[in-house]
């Protein structure tokens, strides 16, 4: 199927692309281990964060109508989030078989998966300061968290994020390397180093270490905040922050440590394949693992806020139960009244103790 779609013989030739300054290892053990692991957890994974972050983006534009600027920042999140998720089907395929779809999806795709990457750190990041700004200063955050500037840091972040994945673009094309047809980074001959070292650290430095030193200067400021009054609500927030910070870290900080690992193992230990096997083992588990997190922002952003659950009951209500029970239109309706009866509108501003 691949040879009818693709003629081979009039691509360039190249070795087994290597990541180290040695001669190339076989990598036949990691490869039927990705082609074994990768396409049903990328399955679930695309499954579970579409449902999730479709729900998140129906019940914000439906319900809450975009009227702060954590919405924004949530719509944009589960966005980036499915720009991620797009992509996924395209490399589970690539896990089994050789690349067919071409050299312009390789670079698109590329591209699309690290714009979802790194526009989702980015909006992270903006609900981490939107919450702090509306505890810790909640007196300048009645006039800086509207609409708004949602909207323009939203834009900006985005630009950022789009210029961050384009060497991940540029870098990407197929090529013929030994039997297979490929998708990889190929980097020019005269600088491969630099481009190659330059590309992790920036994945590394913008995904984990930025991330980290914002949360733990503004996470230690809204516990500090929140801990000196006995509100119940607040006391809630202090148990979502917990919930945030060790997620995100939870899910992300494997990946980035084996991608450096893997990337610098030449200056850091003296490789061979047997080390080199196990680091690109480490890189397919742990970054699955990692992709798990955008099914996770929807609970954790999202569904945990209190009004956010009555929004999706009543979007269940209205448009699955009501479906499902054709013969008794008139309860559902009457359920629904109830529900929607205690959203009024002192509540499009979600209680900023909780940020959503």
């Amino acid at each position: 199927m691949e040879n009818q779609t693709i003629d081979l013989d009039d691509w360039p030739v190249t070795t087994e692309f290597d990541y180290g300054d040695s001669a190339p290892c076989p990598g036949t053990e990691e490869k039927n281990t990705a082609a074994k692991l990768l396409p049903p957890l990328y399955s679930l994974v695309v499954i579970f964060g579409f449902i999730g972050n479709m729900l998140v983006v129906f019940i914000l534009i439906e319900y809450k109508r975009l009227k702060s600027m954590t919405d924004i920042y949530l719509l944009n999140l589960a966005i980036s989030d499915l720009l991620f998720i797009f992509s996924l089907p395209f490399w589970a395929y690539y896990a089994v078989h050789d690349w067919i779809f071409g050299e312009a999806l390789c670079r698109i795709l590329s591209g699309v998966y690290l714009l979802g990457f790194y526009s989702g750190i980015f909006f992270i990041i903006l609900l981490t300061l939107d919450r702090y700004l509306a505890i810790v200063h909640a007196v300048f955050a009645l006039k800086a968290r509207t609409v708004t500037y949602g909207i323009l840091t939203s834009a900006v972040t985005w630009v950022v994020a789009i210029l961050a994945s384009v060497p991940g673009m540029v870098f990407h094309k197929t090529q013929k390397e030994s039997t297979r047809c490929t998708c990889s980074a190929h980097y020019p001959t005269d600088a491969t180093i630099f481009w190659k070292y330059s590309y992790i650290l920036k994945m590394n430095i913008l995904g984990l270490i930025v991330p980290m030193l914002i949360m733990i200067f503004s996470y230690s400021r809204i516990l500090k905040t929140l801990l000196r009054c006995k509100n119940e609500k607040k006391q809630k927030a202090v148990r979502l922050i917990f919930v945030i910070m060790i997620c995100y870290f939870l899910f992300w900080t494997p990946f980035h440590i084996s991608s450096f690992l893997h990337t610098f193992q030449g200056l850091l230990f003296n490789s061979n394949c047997e080390i080199k096997s196990r680091l690109e083992k480490a890189i397919q588990v742990t970054e699955t693992v990692s992709m798990i997190h955008c099914c996770i922002n929807p609970v954790i952003y999202a569904f945990v806020g209190e009004k956010f659950r009555k929004y999706l009951y009543a979007f269940f209500r209205k448009h699955v139960a009501a479906h499902l029970c054709k013969k008794c239109p008139n309860l559902y309706r009457e359920k629904l009244e109830r529900v929607s009866s205690a959203f009024t509108p002192s509540t499009a501003e979600h209680d900023i103790s909780t940020g959503l």
